[in-house]
């Protein structure tokens, strides 16, 4: 008996685990036991907190009814949800449905800023494919697989959280930084049809996959990235920096980071060279982007002017949305004090690469910047520094704390976005 206790204390395990006694058979049941003990309050609390902010949004609106109104905002639907579609939402539905024909369309006698029509290849592939998988695979329509992607994913972003956040603080902080997910600004678009969740899902398992050296899956899943989303450039910056310590530091070898830094840039690069071959120009994709949208990289010329423009309360600048613009104000400057917060926690180096990356990417370039909540949503490690503090609660408080954001994010993560901003 005391043999057994003292294998139990070595191996961290329960003694009715069979798993624990060398040379014993491997039962999935024990594991399964440990991991739904583990996961589901994770998922219980997030899809809490996600539910009640989704309520209040749809109320919101429903209270507003500008969709009764045929608003074009909404796309002309007769439904609140509909505004969960509207946007980029419109262009993700029009890719499932119709696939791509990358072109770079002169707007006729054009004199401002916006001198191409928009097209759909502006928009990454890897979310619209897996919509119309889904929709072929379920019956739903492309807007409703699109939803149940994006709320699956969002699911499988909160635990990849909370798995990175538990590397620092344990379970406790690992579940506050699954419930700061749920209700951050910009959150409203994890349960649309958009790719945020999606891109989130795969950089924080990559991430993950990282920091436990498990080359092979952070390089598959980086990839994967790169197919979703332009900033995952930031991601395979993170991999390629961490994989290269590691081949310094001669830790795992050097065919699998060496692996891992050769397949994560593919996505992105084949899908950008691919657009470029399409449109007969190589820079196809920022030609469109800059022409078409006014999005361009101008090393934060525009964010520094909309920081002094709301700091004296003006709104003249380009795609002035005054509540959503000082929304997003708030939100990079929280950014700013998060920053060193993380960094004196010595993170890995793929956390540090990514998260910077991430920030100058977004905050380095001209778009709509009501926006800037939901670009920075990827951002997750700025979690961290917040969810070291909040396990300090008691639960019974932390689950108040992020219940009364969670109510609060239906305006400010919410409504601001879709209905007073352009998401």
């Amino acid at each position: 008996m005391n043999h057994v206790a003292t294998q139990t204390a070595a191996f961290g395990t329960d003694p009715d685990d069979d798993a624990a006694l060398p040379g014993a058979r491997q039962h999935p049941g024990p594991r399964l036991r440990r991991a739904a003990r583990e996961h589901l309050p994770v998922l219980a609390l997030y899809g809490v907190l996600k539910l009640t902010g989704f309520a209040v949004f749809m109320y919101l609106l429903d209270s507003a009814g500008d969709f009764r109104k045929k608003n074009p905002r909404f796309g002309g639907g007769a439904h609140a949800w509909d505004v969960l579609a509207s946007w980029d939402g419109w262009w993700y539905q029009q890719i499932a449905e119709h696939g791509y024909h990358p072109a770079l369309v002169p707007v006729p006698g054009a004199t401002g800023l916006i001198t191409l029509e928009g097209n759909s290849a502006a928009f990454f592939p890897l979310y619209p494919a897996a919509m119309r998988l889904v929709s072929a695979c379920t019956g739903l329509g492309v807007y409703g697989a699109g939803m149940l992607v994006s709320i699956v994913a969002s699911f499988v972003a909160a635990l990849g959280i909370y798995a990175v956040t538990a590397h620092f603080g344990g379970p406790r902080a690992g579940l506050a930084a699954a419930g700061l997910w749920a209700v951050w600004p910009g959150s409203g678009t994890e349960w649309a049809n958009y790719s945020e969740s999606l891109y989130v899902a795969l950089a924080v398992w990559a991430c993950h996959a990282v920091m436990n050296h498990r080359w092979l899956t952070a390089g598959t899943l980086t990839f994967a990235a790169g197919l979703n989303r332009p900033t995952a450039g930031a991601l395979i910056a993170g991999l390629t920096v961490a994989a290269l310590l590691a081949l310094y530091r001669r830790q795992d070898g050097v065919a699998r980071p060496l692996t891992a830094i050769l397949v994560a840039p593919l996505g992105l690069f084949g899908y950008l060279l691919w657009v470029g071959n399409r449109m007969g120009d190589l820079r196809g994709y920022f030609v469109l982007q800059d022409g078409a949208w006014a999005h361009t990289f101008d090393y934060g010329d525009q964010t520094g002017d909309v920081l002094t423009s709301v700091a004296v309360g003006r709104f003249d600048y380009l795609f002035a949305f005054p509540f959503a613009d000082t929304i997003g104000v708030a939100v990079v400057l929280l950014a700013a004090l998060l920053v060193p917060l993380l960094l004196g926690l010595r993170p890995p180096a793929v956390l540090t690469v990514y998260t910077l990356l991430t920030l100058a990417l977004v905050l380095g370039s001209q778009q709509i910047f009501c926006n800037v909540s939901r670009y920075l949503l990827p951002a997750f490690p700025l979690f961290i520094p917040v969810a070291l503090q909040l396990r300090r609660l008691r639960l019974p408080m932390l689950c108040t704390v992020l219940g009364v954001a969670a109510i609060a994010s239906g305006s400010y993560a919410g409504y601001a976005l879709f209905e007073l901003g352009v998401p």
